[in-house]
Parts: structure tokens; sequence; C-alpha cells
């Protein structure tokens, strides 16, 4: 069977822990309490519209980003995290709505019981998303530009700054030492100005 038709078993959560949820001294039980939500593949903006129909709270923070689609830089809005959500909601009351919600896949969990999501840390990703989008910074370095590698097994040496890599935080550099030259992939955070 192909990994992407895997079928999520909404009912897997363990119902005698959610019910017991509501006698447990666990701080915010009962009330609003962020989640994150697993959508299907490219379903994350309906499952937030649908979300939002049921009266619940729903934000799929969203990137904007410049990339080369058929050989012209095009700016992309794309979801921040792919496949994924957040909403707001009780958990004891909504729960099977949110889990049976067309395009939904299931509700995170930590164990068996879906894992709730501190409100800080919702705010601060709100407080980057600036007019519906997080943008990407600009890059720090530019091709050519000669940089020192500050950690790391390569630390202290030069290198010329060749590109940055999509996704995580990387860059292609080449390393010359002596008569030899090597193409070596850093962590950005790992890099300074000479």
């Amino acid at each position: 069977m192909d990994p992407d038709t895997v079928m999520f078993e909404p009912v897997a959560v363990d119902h005698a822990v959610l019910g017991a949820m509501g006698s447990k001294a666990e701080p915010g039980s009962g009330h609003l309490r962020w989640y994150v939500i697993h959508a299907k593949p490219h379903q994350e903006s309906a499952v937030e519209i649908r979300l939002r129909q049921l009266g619940m709270e729903a934000f799929c923070p969203r990137l904007k980003e410049t990339k080369v689609i058929r050989r012209k830089r095009q700016s992309v809005v794309a979801p921040l995290f792919p496949g994924y959500l957040f909403s707001r909601f009780v958990l004891e009351d909504h729960y099977r709505a949110v889990v049976y919600a067309r395009g939904v896949r299931r509700v995170v969990c930590c164990g068996s019981t879906p894992a709730p999501i501190d409100d800080q840390l919702l705010e601060g990703i709100r407080r980057q998303h600036i007019d519906g989008c997080v943008t990407v910074p600009a890059a720090r370095f530019t091709p050519g530009q000669t940089i020192r590698i500050r950690e790391g097994s390569l630390c202290g040496l030069e290198a010329v700054f060749e590109r940055e890599l999509s996704g995580p935080q990387r860059a292609v550099l080449l390393l010359k030492a002596l008569s030899y030259q090597a193409r070596v992939i850093v962590a950005l955070d790992h890099l300074g100005l000479v």
C-alpha cells in the first residue's frame, strides 16, 4: 500500500483518557486550547474554512517566498507547515467534530491523548504573520562572497558562498585549501562574514 494512502482511524484516541481529562487537575482542562491538526495533502486551506464553519478558531500560517517556476522567478504563497494547521477548541466538546471534518487526517497526539500547543508559541507565529503571510528574510550572503565558518568541524576555515539550499537553513560553500577544492554543505547559522 502506498504510504500516502494509509488510512488513519480517528477513533484511535483512548476515549477513556479523553473522558477522564475533565476530572484531571490539568491546567486549562475544559477550556479553549490550541491543537495541531494533520490535514490530508493540499487540504490545509479547506480544513481551515471547514473548522471555522464549525465555529472553531483555525489558523494555517502561510509562507511567502520566491521560487523559480518554469524558469521565471515568482512569488508563491504556501503553508508554513505543509499538511498541518492549528485549531483552538474545547477538546471534550469538539474532538469528534474536528476529527470527522472533511480533509482532516487526525489531531496530533502525544501517546493516545491530543497534545495541546502553548498559546505563546502560536502568538509568536502570529506576530511574524504580516499581511496574511510569513515572509522569508532576504539572504544574508551573496554568491561569491568570502565567509568564515564559525562552528562545527570546519570552524575557522574561509570559503566562498555559492548558494542557499531550499528547505532547512543550509548553504553550499566552495572550500579552498592549498591545491584542493571541495563543495561542502553547512548550516547557515554556522557562517559569518570575514
